[in-house]
């Protein structure tokens, strides 16, 4: 989850070491650091800065003067170890030639230390990764490339690795197994990032590396261990997303941004994706055989991933006909899960490098599974391990708290509903329909973020409130969970989600005069329900605030808070506008209180770690 930058050439690499971390504080904002490379009388020496906290303590430590033609550097999240100074990346050897950056597990990295301890190294920090640059210079005899080969192979656990030597000037050795990493190439320069966000601007040519994959990068070119590998020019791709779009473009944060993004980023997930004919939809990943004869579709994922799937899965079943579920991914491999040959899996993260979703793709592979992807970033791991899939187009999104990557996977499942329903007996009609109702999305999203205003206002009445709850039936239960999530992640306020049946079977116990419960009130066969619901916190005291439909008068006189959506023809499409209208209220609750939205305390964007 942490996030590393590289460079090696003719420049001053601080600038792209600090302007990269910059770019991917989202991936952790704990600690950060850098180690630069430099001649001082014709010898090479390394600079070490690192600081506790976000970016800014780093940069406040940092000599006006320092350069120096090549570095490394790092922002963490914590995993082994306290957030200190200590505890921050890079790491030097005990000798002080070895520099390291670090993302991942090192599993047996107790191990490894006992061992080198017993060899007379000598540990500063309580984190796994510094054992990485004291194994090296166990290793190191004047070959760089060769010690980290062979260092890494005493090594069990997942790593995306950037390594520099003092005695090996102009050069960092950079090495992958399950976190994610790029190199940009540009003329007499090398970039390494994890994320290719970092090297936007930079140059526009990178190499997504593989697993396995370690290579030499120095001003003269990169370097594979394996002579087949070094014609590399074949893995060169063309970087596809601008640098505007790694900016806020005039808004004050970028999750605001990518809030009112969402209905261009909806319109990117269906483009292209119809054929208005047959009246289906066109998603050529997902190969029409197995899908026509299986008899169950899983989804694996976690966090917003598996609320999207829990509403995706629902509407699948609905209009395919297929039994349909979602798995909490970091829970599947404990199921020994039973995998049928015409089973069918689908993968869904919006990074693609959610650790705990690729290992239940690995397990189920092992099992003769096939799995279909579902994500935002069509160089992850996700993506190229998957037997097929979707990418989201939601473009980049850069605030942790996801909002538009979100709702394009929702939309993903909206055309999956519609191509599947269409082989299993959906009427070419009701196809026509079903599409008509996608088309209108973003001009009912549009419609819908004009009650920005209204969710500022609610924010700040209900600001000082310690609790809330979240209740919907049938499809809009996963929203509801998604609701909730947003608040708890970005302002800190506790919100517990229910489907509404289930608030008389234990969680009305929390009711009370202080804790708001905001129900979602399409007007389908749901909504008598919702409001018997509503009636049963009212009797209580309970505030209630509802999201309902325009023109819901019986709805609005019951409640205590009224926020209306447009109307449409299919009642199973208000899950988008009611989505968003509870990311503005989290949004706005967030910002009535001071907390950071772009990047909440404790949380990464792209969990790559077990």
């Amino acid at each position: 989850m942490c996030g590393i930058v590289g460079y090696v050439g003719e420049e001053n690499a601080v600038p792209y070491l600090i302007n990269g971390l910059r770019k991917l504080e989202y991936r952790g904002y704990d600690s950060s650091g850098i180690v630069v490379g430099k001649m001082v009388n014709n010898k090479p020496v390394f600079e070490l800065y690192k600081k506790a906290g976000k970016l800014t303590q780093l940069v406040g430590v940092l000599p006006k003067e320092l350069a120096g033609t090549w570095g490394i550097g790092h922002t963490r999240w914590a995993t082994h170890g306290m957030v200190t100074d200590t505890n921050a990346h890079p790491f030097l050897s005990n000798d002080g030639k070895i520099a390291v950056v670090h993302n991942g597990i090192i599993e047996n990295f107790q191990t490894l230390r006992n061992a080198l301890e017993k060899e007379g190294v000598k540990f500063a920090s309580e984190t796994d990764s510094e054992v990485i640059p004291n194994l090296v210079a166990r290793f190191y005899k004047g070959d760089l490339l060769a010690a980290v080969r062979d260092a890494l192979c005493n090594v069990i656990g997942t790593y995306a690795l950037a390594i520099t030597c003092v005695d090996d000037p102009n050069k960092i050795v950079v090495a992958k197994r399950g976190g994610p990493l790029v190199i940009g190439l540009a003329d007499g320069a090398y970039y390494v990032a994890s994320d290719v966000s970092a090297i936007v601007g930079n140059t526009s040519r990178v190499i997504y590396l593989e697993d396995g994959d370690i290579v030499e990068v120095t001003p003269a070119g990169l370097k594979f261990p394996k002579i087949e590998n070094n014609d590399y020019a074949k893995r060169i791709e063309e970087i596809t997303i601008s640098a505007q779009e790694t900016e806020k473009c005039g808004y004050d944060t970028y999750m605001e941004k990518e809030i009112n993004e969402q209905p261009e980023s909806i319109e990117r997930a269906f483009a292209g994706r119809f054929d208005m004919e047959k009246a289906t939809a066109k998603l050529s990943g997902f190969e029409d055989e197995i899908f026509q004869r299986t008899n169950k579709i899983t989804a694996i994922c976690a966090g917003s991933s598996y609320y999207s799937s829990l509403f995706g899965t629902s509407l699948i079943e609905k209009y395919a006909r297929i039994p349909s579920y979602a798995e909490i991914s970091s829970e599947f491999a404990f199921k020994n899960p039973i995998v049928g040959r015409d089973d069918v899996y689908i993968a869904v993260s919006q990074s693609g490098e959610t650790a705990d979703t690729r290992d239940a793709m690995t397990e189920i592979h092992e099992k003769g599974g096939k799995v279909f992807g579902i994500c935002n970033v069509p160089s992850s791991t996700i993506a190229r391990e998957s037997d097929g899939g979707a990418f989201m187009h939601a473009g980049v999104e850069i605030a942790v708290a996801s909002t538009k990557a979100f709702s394009n996977t929702i939309m993903i499942y909206y055309l999956l509903a519609l191509k599947f329903a269409r082989q299993r007996g959906m009427s070419k009609e009701d196809g026509a329909k079903f599409i008509q109702e996608i088309l209108h999305q973003p001009a009912l999203i549009r419609e819908t973020l004009k009650n920005s205003k209204k969710m500022k206002a609610l924010a700040k009445k209900y600001s000082k409130a310690k609790d809330f709850l979240f209740l919907g039936r049938g499809l809009m239960h996963p929203i509801a969970m998604e609701g909730a999530l947003k608040l708890k992640e970005i302002s800190y306020i506790h919100a517990e989600a229910f489907a509404s049946g289930e608030i008389k079977h234990g969680p009305i116990a929390l009711v009370n005069e202080k804790t708001p419960s905001v129900f979602l009130v399409p007007d389908d066969y749901t909504r008598d329900m919702v409001i018997s619901n509503i009636k049963e916190i009212k009797a209580r005291k309970g505030p209630v605030i509802a999201i309902g439909v325009e023109g819901d008068k019986d709805l609005e006189s019951i409640v205590d808070e009224f926020v209306a959506v447009p109307k449409v023809e299919n009642k199973d499409f208000y899950a988008l506008p009611m989505l968003v209208l509870c990311q503005l209220f989290a949004f706005y609750m967030a910002k009535e209180l001071g907390c950071d939205v772009d990047q909440p305390r404790n949380l990464a964007k792209s969990v790559t770690t077990r």
